[in-house]
Order: structure tokens, then C-alpha cells, then sequence
């Protein structure tokens, strides 16, 4: 439960997106209908996104663990060869940091063993 009590932002936006796809969007076409299907899941990303407690606790520690601030560091440590003899630790850390990305941006898209 949220600190705002009952719905939560992430219960909001699951009732609006239900709302756009079961209500609104068989009473459009064309356009209309198209865009509403693109807020619908819009509304499902940030739904996703709100339920994802501590993925950004858990990307800063990945990053951290490879002796990276940012993201940009890490591009450019790459860049510059600092893990061509880290590549195992590099490839998990960037694997999982892939997965929740999608687990946010469209699940299904996923293998199962990544849904774990």
C-alpha cells in the first residue's frame, strides 16, 4: 500500500488503462482509437514502473559493483576496454539491467526464465 492510502498510483492506472481498452477504444476508431491504445499502454509502463520496488536501489548497486557513477561511465568504460577481462561480470550485470528494463516496458517480451 502506498503512503496515500488506497488506490495506489499503481491501482489508479491499472483501472484507467481497463477503462481505455474495455470502454473507450471499442467506441473509437481510426486515430482516435490508435492513440488511445497508445495511452492504455502508457498506463501500463507506469503501472509496471510503480511496482517495481527498488529497481533503481538495484541498478545503482550493479553499477556500483562494476566501479561505475552512471551509465555514461559505464558506456564509456567499455568503450575504453576496462572490462575486456570482466566480461562475465559485465554481461550478467547488463543482462539483468536488460530484464527489468523490459519487465517494465513490455514483459512480454521476455523468455520465462527471465520472468523469475
Amino acid at each position: 500500500m502506498s503512503m496515500h492510502g488506497r488506490p495506489s498510483a499503481a491501482e489508479l492506472a491499472e483501472a484507467v488503462q481497463e477503462f481505455l481498452r474495455t470502454e473507450l477504444m471499442p467506441a473509437l476508431e481510426g486515430r482516435l482509437q490508435f492513440h488511445t491504445r497508445v495511452a492504455a499502454n502508457v498506463l501500463g509502463i507506469i503501472q509496471r514502473e510503480l511496482q517495481q520496488t527498488g529497481a533503481q536501489e538495484q541498478h545503482a548497486a550493479r553499477l556500483s559493483a562494476l566501479g561505475a557513477g552512471d551509465d555514461a561511465d559505464l558506456a564509456a568504460r567499455i568503450r575504453a576496454g576496462e572490462f575486456d577481462d570482466r566480461l562475465p561480470e559485465l554481461v550478467t550485470s547488463l543482462r539483468q539491467d536488460a530484464v527489468a528494463r523490459v519487465l517494465v516496458a513490455n514483459p512480454a517480451y521476455l523468455v520465462e526464465s527471465d520472468r523469475r
